[in-house]
């Protein structure tokens, strides 16, 4: 331990930051000093350590031949002094911060609170809905929720369940339909943040060569459902965002087919974390509301088919 007292922390956190994020200005904005501030604290470091750390080069900043066994110590070692403040701070185990994409936290979280809370009296929720991803060696976030392919940098992702898309519309538009070419006469409403394209079901419902325009485009998928219940037009939907407008019989899926976006719900937590209790609980609670949420397509698809 006393190698400690021969170079002042702040210069050994630059010199992690530096070269997980591979430049200085990165790191200057990761722990919140000037781009000056990181390349003295960096120039001291490596005088106190008697040796240079990187090599500046016309391509920027590389570690210096041998530095990789230090950044690797010194990088678990910051993970451990991380981990600790964590359980230090733990001193309210009834407050949960979820970060959560607004659409889910509205669509799907905020009608269910009700049954989380009767089940869980003692645990507050405090939701995030954001759409900005959180830094969870940062930001004051317990556990979120996200869409993707779960290849964040940073946290550990577990699966809750795969995104599959399908057409959506009012019960009055659908009245027409008869094949799924019918739809391409419908006006197009288009989430612009979404991650995948019409593309998608079209070549699973056998249209692979036609291309859609959309109509109208929204900045945010609620309001693209909400322009599709009021009979503006068609939209791709997946289960979560439209199970409630479906079994309420605002909208209708009028094809069967189903296409694979290649991403999923995931759960995530800092990367090493251990999780404590308060999200176990909410896991749990969550991986129960989705298997029933399911449960209800289920029967849904079953009516349809039997019609």
């Amino acid at each position: 331990m006393q190698n400690l007292n021969r170079i002042h922390l702040n210069g050994l956190r630059a010199l992690e930051s530096v070269a997980r994020l591979g430049s200085m200005q990165a790191a200057a904005g990761e722990l919140g000093v000037s781009v000056g501030a990181i390349s003295q604290q960096v120039i001291k470091a490596e005088a106190q350590l008697g040796r240079p750390v990187f090599v500046r080069t016309s391509r920027g900043l590389v570690l210096a031949p041998g530095a990789e066994p230090l950044i690797a110590r010194l990088r678990d070692g910051f993970s451990a002094l991380s981990e600790a403040v964590a359980i230090g701070r733990e001193t309210d185990d009834t407050l949960l911060t979820v970060t959560v994409a607004p659409v889910f936290a509205s669509r799907f979280i905020l009608p269910r609170l009700d049954r989380f809370a009767s089940l869980y009296p003692d645990i507050r929720l405090r939701l995030d809905a954001t759409s900005k991803l959180a830094d969870f060696s940062r930001d004051d976030v317990d556990v979120g929720v996200r869409i993707g392919r779960g290849d964040w940098p940073g946290v550990t992702a577990d699966l809750l369940l795969s995104q599959m898309v399908f057409p959506v519309c009012a019960p009055a538009l659908a009245k027409g339909l008869k094949e799924p070419a019918d739809l391409l006469k419908l006006p197009i409403l288009m989430d612009g943040q979404a991650m995948f394209s019409w593309d998608l079901w079209l070549g699973e419902a056998g249209l692979a060569a036609y291309r859609v325009t959309p109509r109208h485009v929204f900045s945010e998928a609620s309001l693209c459902l909400e322009a599709a219940i009021a009979g503006q037009g068609v939209m791709l939907a997946w289960h979560l965002l439209a199970l409630a407008a479906v079994r309420q019989n605002c909208l209708v899926v009028p094809f069967r087919q189903r296409a694979s976006t290649g991403m999923g719900h995931y759960l995530v937590t800092r990367a090493g974390a251990r999780r404590p209790h308060k999200v176990r609980v909410f896991e749990g609670w969550l991986r129960q509301e989705l298997s029933d949420a399911m449960a209800d397509w289920a029967v849904i698809d079953a009516e349809a088919a039997a019609l």
